[in-house]
């Protein structure tokens, strides 16, 4: 604000939120946000109004379509413990807004709150203690930072696990579904390129992901003694091996 800059770049739900907090005049473009018109970010997705616009990552949609992913590999799936962080309004209404999916595949869901790393290795015991046959981990900046001993943990537990990123399965997770986030950045540079030739954020519709990535790990899935069916292998985007 005080450099009386022209636009304001976020990236996730926190960023964003600071930024909104701060002003309501300096244009204000994200990159990334869950669920942008339920957190009340824009009043909706075709006309933002305020000073508010960007791309949304379909964050309900996509974790409908993460645990489908999940019982296609686990057939037999029936409790999933879902990693995330609380603070953060989507992961907070994630059991809610999930459970006419959950229901469908007749999966019951198990929020394990991390405000801390040091929570991570008390979230996978609570997994193990309540018999989770799978985990979904959320997107947040505590999680992403610790996405290795996340990974690594998964994999000791014999747990298979689904992420938001596909940094995760570089760093030795099973699956990863995921908008495309460097096309969701290349995107978000048109909307600066429009607001600096004059457009007014409450005028550009928030646009929602058109590419999606879907990655596999065939040597977590050995280690935990996972097999990944054809069908699914063949859908992959990329496969690590």
């Amino acid at each position: 604000m005080r450099l009386k800059v022209d636009v304001i770049v976020t990236t996730g739900p926190t960023s964003t939120g600071a930024a909104k907090e701060a002003t309501v005049t300096i244009p204000i473009v994200f990159t990334q946000h869950g669920d942008p018109v339920g957190t009340g970010v824009v009043a909706s997705l075709a006309r933002p109004g305020g000073n508010i616009t960007g791309l949304s990552t379909l964050f309900p949609e996509l974790g409908g379509k993460r645990l489908e992913l999940l019982k296609e590999i686990a057939p037999k799936l029936s409790r999933v413990a879902v990693l995330g962080t609380s603070t953060i309004t989507t992961h907070a209404r994630f059991l809610k807004d999930h459970e006419p999916a959950a229901g469908a595949l007749g999966v019951k869901l198990e929020f394990l709150d991390v405000l801390d790393p040091k929570d991570i290795e008390a979230g996978f015991r609570a997994a193990s203690k309540e018999r989770a046959d799978a985990v979904l981990v959320l997107t947040s900046a505590i999680l992403i930072s610790q996405r290795k001993q996340i990974a690594d943990l998964a994999v000791k537990s014999r747990l298979p696990a689904i992420y938001g990123q596909p940094q995760y399965v570089e760093d030795g997770g099973l699956l990863s579904y995921a908008p495309s986030y460097t096309d969701l950045f290349q995107r978000a540079a048109t909307y600066v390129d429009k607001i600096l030739k004059g457009a007014k954020p409450a005028d550009l519709p928030v646009e929602q992901p058109t590419k999606f990535e879907f990655i596999i790990n065939l040597k977590a899935a050995k280690q935990i003694g996972v097999t990944i069916p054809p069908a699914v292998l063949a859908r992959a985007d990329r496969v690590i091996r």
